[in-house]
């Protein structure tokens, strides 16, 4: 099952870091943000991936033409322009990269990778900047299990400020460091797709958010279901953000780390 990533965004809300290089090509760990999420799908055993190019994809691009030689330890014989490479430890990815425009909104660029998905093929779809201990494996059992068009992995994101609860006196009686959101469950992305999602992307889309319209519209056929993740799940919309994600990567908390 092939995995599709929208990594074509400019990332303007991370524009520290985006103003040089693509959001999903910012670093945690010492490895961009793409290389992580791609590594959860290798973990259930999907290693194929398509990948929505946009704004700075050729970075995308040259940092897979060289993964291997990253990647590899290698002897450069330069008199004859040989080149033996001797170890690697890189990653069984499949990927195909597809320029997507630079300003294609996100149902425009799931339109353009239609031809790279086989009739009657389900495929899996996200951002190229959330990770998450998704277990991928019940997310697609679930899926084939409903039998409708669309999956997305719904989540209950944390307040983004701590809760105090006082006694008359002022005194605190309780505090909780970022505490479960008000209730409501959000899309995380992590979708799983039939191909008949195709169809309710008819007409020009660049300039469609792929959950303002066809999302919405799939919803009203009775044909989008929902996976609750209860676990982990980290969006790096911001710079604090990937400071957090940094901070539990190099404290060993990374939970998105199942491999």
């Amino acid at each position: 099952m092939k995995v599709v990533i929208l990594a074509g965004g400019l990332g303007t809300r991370l524009s520290e870091e985006t103003i040089i290089k693509p959001k999903p090509m910012v670093e945690i760990g010492g490895k961009p943000m793409l290389w992580h999420i791609m590594k959860i799908y290798e973990y259930y055993g999907f290693n194929e991936f398509i990948i929505c190019l946009g704004y700075k994809g050729h970075m995308i691009k040259e940092y897979f033409i060289n993964y291997f030689l990253y990647n590899s330890d290698i002897t450069v014989e330069l008199h004859n322009n040989k080149l033996d490479v001797h170890y690697s430890t890189a990653e069984s990815f499949k990927v195909t990269l597809v320029d997507t425009g630079v300003d294609t909104n996100t149902a425009g660029r799931i339109k353009r990778i239609e031809s790279y998905i086989g009739q009657d093929e389900t495929f899996m779809l996200t951002y190229g900047d959330g990770v998450a201990n998704v277990n991928i494996k019940d997310l697609v059992d679930f899926h084939h299990k409903h039998g409708k068009l669309a999956t997305l992995t719904s989540i209950q994101p944390p307040g983004r400020f701590g809760n105090i609860e006082t006694d008359g006196d002022g005194v605190v009686q309780h505090f909780e460091e970022k505490p479960q959101g008000d209730g409501n469950w959000i899309n995380g992305g992590f979708f799983v797709l039939n191909r008949g999602i195709f169809d309710f992307l008819q007409g020009d889309m660049d300039t469609i958010q792929w959950e303002k319209k066809p999302l919405i519209d799939i919803a009203r056929k009775n044909e989008l279901a929902a996976y609750k993740h209860n676990g982990f799940w980290k969006c790096m919309d911001a710079m604090r953000d990937k400071i957090e994600l940094e901070e539990l990567w190099n404290s060993d908390q990374a939970l998105w780390k199942m491999w």
